[in-house]
């Protein structure tokens, strides 16, 4: 007598067999914005545009965890990217401008190629990427990326109390799903966190949108938008 040792489907769609392979750390450019692997040469335009006491307010809702620190001296800055440029999970970048000066950071996380899931996070922005053709086409070049290699999610977690962070997800065409009650304790302090994402199925309609709100056309003379990444999303 035979024994089927067979286990049951379980109920669902039906996934088909292919690798996800993790993201490679090769940098990325479009027409504004160049994604570089991050590297310690960055250090010096990194500390100009997000570092010091200045810019501290940039890192109020960044998880750093002792003995690192904001980078409020060179020192704390070296020591931030010779950490960070020898991570595999997260991934870091540098956010270069035409000019090749690194204006902030943005990150992969949570990196799971067995179940097509990564994360865009760890983004900190200096103040002249902030509300910049620059900084939303980051993000697209980051989720193109991650979709393009095969990814099925793209994840975007943040502090329910960042309200600049929540209002960029939803912005960038991110579905809220919800609230991680005391999911996380950093430096002492309660976190819940408010999770989004973004699928597979929904990436053609937003990627247009990204596309038609990056066009030259879509901006004046004076570098406004014509139409917000919204409408574009929704046209």
């Amino acid at each position: 007598m035979t024994v089927d040792h067979q286990l049951p489907i379980p109920p669902g769609d039906p996934v088909p067999p292919r690798e996800v392979p993790f993201p490679p750390h090769a940098p990325v450019k479009g027409s504004y914005a160049k994604l570089v692997p991050l590297h310690l040469d960055h250090t010096p335009s990194l500390f100009k545009h997000i570092g010091g006491q200045n810019n501290a307010a940039l890192w109020t809702f960044i998880p750093l965890e002792p003995p690192l620190a904001p980078p409020l001296t060179e020192a704390d800055a070296e020591a931030l990217v010779r950490k960070w440029t020898a991570s595999k999970d997260p991934q870091y970048y540098a956010v270069e401008d035409e000019n090749g000066e690194a204006l902030g950071l943005v990150s992969y996380l949570s990196i799971v190629p067995t179940h097509r899931r990564i994360e865009i996070g760890w983004v900190i922005l200096g103040k002249a990427l902030q509300r910049t053709r620059i900084a939303t086409e980051t993000f697209y070049l980051l989720m193109k990326r991650a979709f393009e290699l095969g990814y099925q999610r793209v994840e975007w977690k943040a502090n329910s109390l960042n309200k600049p962070s929540l209002a960029a997800a939803e912005r960038l065409g991110f579905t809220y799903e919800g609230l991680f009650r005391k999911h996380v304790i950093s430096s002492g302090v309660r976190r819940d966190t408010s999770w989004y994402s973004i699928i597979d199925d929904e990436w053609s309609a937003a990627q247009k949108g990204f596309e038609a709100w990056l066009d030259q056309g879509n901006f004046d003379q004076e570098g406004k938008q014509r139409r917000g990444l919204k409408e574009c999303r929704e046209a």
